[in-house]
């Protein structure tokens, strides 16, 4: 298949290219820098989600999933930005939230009319609250006072859960991907999809000796491998080429590989390997070997828009070790995902106050602490989680299109070692490592 051996470029919309100087990316500015890309050796790009959305979690929170948010532009412009994209001979594939909406969208706002709604139970609702966590902190349900029950929310409050036992909603999502394939994407990128279905008996979940919750009840469950079949089949039997890859929410890699086979997804990101803290080459070498006798083909990737970036986490800021990354990613047996400004070594963003804050996790972090610990550790203690470190805008968005000719030379050999090995990768194909 054209993706066993591709190089992936994750864009982040909202900040990797601005065409019309409104501070804001778009996809005219992806569509200008398609040449910059292709001469990288980039095969397909990964679109971050762009659809309406109030924002609480940067575009996580789906309002409308078949249309575009018109700060990136138009549906018109997700076209031909598509038909460029291909006209180069790169493909694209976009991400789908089909976890949870946001409580925004016109279903969950159905929902809220009546306890008698028909859409009511196309989400996970109760009488009494159990003690699941979201992800984002604090309890997982929130009251509504006009039907005086709960509904459930994995992550913000604002991010109602689907019910993925209510076959109308396994339906609803099939239209929803087959609007995407006709407008000619190459496939998806499906965001946290081990959290579909919950335990429906609404277990408590078990704490660890250190009063931490461990999610046993509302991740992995007994019968979501049954519905991503489907999903995978109803994909398939569209194009068998294309492809299907998933988060999730687990660095284990057991776990991981459960989601991936020739009737699931075609592959899945290790964060077993992709979110280290620190480098560690024997660590590394174990996790790759291991991800290679599983007959699963694996993602190679150290960045994405959820954690720090790589030049300072694992690099410190070392030239020679990031290029020793940069080895790692591209020649080695697997399918390699980069993410915006990697190929220039950029280092993180750190917000010095909360209004440069646009992290729903950090925000979220720094009001539990502050009253506690004072707005000088809360924000420090804040952006240790905090993923704007990497969202930030790319650096030819502040005075224009600065190019690989403009950056500063050690960019510059950064850039040429990418562009080099990825070549390498296209001539001569992945190796395995030893």
């Amino acid at each position: 298949m054209w993706w066993e051996k591709a190089v992936f470029y994750e864009i982040y919309l909202p900040s990797f290219a601005d065409s019309n100087c409104d501070g804001i990316g778009d996809f005219n500015g992806i569509k200008e820098k398609l040449p910059y890309l292709k001469e990288l050796g980039i095969d397909a790009l990964w679109l971050t989600p762009f659809y309406p959305s109030p924002k609480v979690d940067n575009g996580y929170d789906v309002a409308d999933y078949c249309d575009v948010d018109s700060q990136y532009g138009s549906l018109q412009d997700l076209e031909d930005l598509i038909q460029a994209t291909k006209n180069l001979g790169m493909c694209i594939i976009i991400d789908v939230v089909f976890n949870h909406t946001s409580i925004k969208h016109p279903w969950f706002q159905a929902a809220l009319q009546s306890v008698e709604s028909k859409k009511r139970d196309w989400y996970v609702w109760r009488d009494k609250p159990n003690n699941w966590e979201s992800f984002f902190g604090g309890s997982a349900w929130e009251y509504d006072e006009e039907s005086q029950q709960y509904y459930y929310h994995s992550f913000a409050k604002e991010q109602a859960d689907l019910n993925w036992h209510h076959p109308a909603v396994k339906q609803s999502i099939f239209q929803i991907l087959d609007f995407w394939i006709e407008k000619g994407i190459d496939g998806f990128r499906f965001d946290v999809i081990n959290n579909l279905t919950v335990n429906t008996n609404f277990e408590d979940n078990p704490v660890d000796e250190n009063g931490r919750q461990i999610h046993q009840n509302d991740v992995n469950q007994k019968g979501i491998l049954t519905v991503l079949k489907e999903i995978n089949a109803h994909i398939k039997k569209r194009n068998t080429e294309l492809f299907t890859v998933a988060e999730i929410s687990s660095d284990d890699l057991q776990v991981i590989n459960q989601y991936v086979g020739s009737d699931l997804f075609d592959t899945a990101f290790n964060f077993n390997l992709g979110s280290q803290e620190k480098l560690n080459l024997n660590y590394f070498a174990r996790q790759y070997k291991a991800m290679n006798t599983t007959g699963k083909l694996p993602t190679l990737f150290f960045n994405s828009h959820d954690m720090s970036r790589s030049w300072e986490r694992l690099a410190k800021e070392n030239r020679d070790i990031y290029q020793l990354l940069i080895v790692l990613l591209t020649i080695n047996n697997g399918i390699t995902f980069l993410f915006q400004g990697e190929e220039l070594g950029l280092g993180d963003f750190v917000p010095s106050n909360l209004t440069e804050t646009r992290d729903i996790q950090a925000k979220n972090k720094y009001f539990e602490l502050l009253h506690t610990e004072g707005e000088v550790k809360a924000m420090a203690a804040a952006n240790l989680v905090n993923r704007d470190r990497s969202r930030g805008m790319l650096p030819f968005n502040m005075n224009g299109w600065i190019g690989p000719s403009k950056v500063n030379e050690s960019e510059k050999i950064i850039t040429a070692g990418y562009k080099a090995l990825i070549e390498l990768r296209h001539k001569e194909g992945p190796f395995l490592f030893s």
